[in-house]
C-alpha cells in the first residue's frame, strides 16, 4: 500500500517520550504527527497501534482520533487528532507539584475504570501470552529466574479486563478536565497487576536514572511520592507494603513482556539484567 509522504521541514517537534517524537504543523493546527523511535518504527508496529487505538476508542475510552499512516523519509508515522490545550498527568505534576496527590488519585480512578472494562479477547492480545513470548526472547534472564517467572506467569488467572501495557501517567493527557489515553500500541486483556508493575517500574525502579526522570519530567522524590499516593488510593490502605511486593513481581514480568514488542540492544541487555535481579528477590 502506498502512503502519503510527509516533509518534516514544515513540522516542528513539540514532544518526545520513550516511544517516539511528536510534531505539529503551524498550517494544520488540529493535527499532530507521531514518529516512533527507530526500533518501533516499522510498518507492522505502526499499523498495529493505529488499529488498536481505533478499537480502544470503540470500547468507550477517550483517545485522540487516528487519521492516517504516512511516510516520513524511509520510515512511517501517524497523523492524529491534536487535543488542544492538553497536558499529561506527569506534566501537570511537574508544573504544579502541589497537585501530585490530586493527580495520583485521578490516575487511580482511571485505572479502576480501565481494569473493570471487559476487553475484546478475540481482537486484543493476551497480556499473559505476550509475557510468556517475551520471556522466551529475553536473553538477559538467567535459567533460575526464567523458571521462576514462567511458573509465576503461567499460574495467573485469565482475567479479561483491559490493560494499557504502557501504564504510566505520561500516557494520560488532560484537556478541559477530560482525560484521554494515548500510546496504545500495547493495549491488551489480562491481569491488571501487569499495568501496576509497569507503573512501579516507572516510579520506583527507573526513577533512579536521570534519562527516565527527564522523560517523566519529575524528580525521584516526586515519582516516589506519586507511587505512594497512588498505591494508598488504589488499595484503600495506608500500609501498602504487600501491594508493593506484588507490584515488584509484576514489574519483573512486565520487563520481559516489553521484549515481545522491542528486543533490547546489546547495551541494554546488561541494564535489564541488573534491574531484574533486585525484583526477583520479591518472589
Amino acid at each position: 500500500m502506498n502512503y502519503r509522504s510527509i516533509d518534516l521541514s514544515s513540522w516542528v517537534k513539540v514532544g518526545e517520550g520513550g516511544n517516539g517524537i511528536t510534531y505539529e504543523n503551524p498550517a494544520e493546527p488540529d493535527i499532530l504527527l507521531k514518529v516512533n523511535n527507530a526500533r518501533l518504527n516499522n510498518l507492522d508496529t505502526i499499523r498495529q497501534e493505529y488499529d488498536l487505538s481505533e478499537a480502544v476508542a470503540a470500547l468507550g475510552f477517550p483517545t485522540p482520533a487516528m487519521h492516517e499512516i504516512v511516510r516520513v523519509g524511509e520510515n512511517h508515522g501517524v497523523i492524529m487528532e491534536r487535543i488542544q490545550d492538553k497536558k499529561s498527568i506527569f506534566r501537570i505534576c511537574h508544573d504544579e507539584p502541589e497537585r501530585i496527590g490530586e493527580m495520583a488519585r485521578l490516575f487511580s480512578s482511571l485505572a479502576r475504570q480501565l481494569f473493570s472494562t471487559p476487553c475484546n479477547t478475540d481482537f486484543f492480545p493476551s497480556r499473559k501470552q505476550t509475557a510468556l513470548d517475551g520471556l522466551d526472547q529475553s536473553s538477559f534472564v538467567s535459567k533460575k529466574h526464567r523458571a521462576t517467572l514462567r511458573s509465576f506467569i503461567e499460574a495467573l488467572p485469565d482475567s479479561t479486563g483491559c490493560v494499557h501495557g504502557d501504564f504510566q501517567p505520561g500516557n494520560v493527557i488532560l484537556s478541559g478536565g477530560k482525560p484521554y489515553w494515548i500510546d496504545l500500541g500495547r493495549f491488551a486483556w489480562g491481569e491488571p497487576m501487569f499495568d501496576i508493575g509497569h507503573l512501579y517500574l516507572s516510579c520506583v525502579v527507573y526513577s533512579k536514572m536521570k534519562p527516565a526522570r527527564e522523560i517523566f519530567h519529575l524528580t525521584r522524590e516526586q515519582l516516589l511520592q506519586f507511587w505512594d499516593l497512588f498505591a494508598k488510593d488504589f488499595t484503600g490502605q495506608e500500609d501498602h507494603a504487600e501491594f508493593d511486593r506484588q507490584a515488584a513481581r509484576f514489574a519483573a514480568a512486565d520487563m520481559v513482556t516489553r521484549v515481545h514488542y522491542a528486543k533490547p540492544t546489546f547495551l541494554e541487555n546488561p541494564f535489564f539484567r541488573l534491574q531484574l535481579g533486585p525484583l526477583m528477590k520479591h518472589f
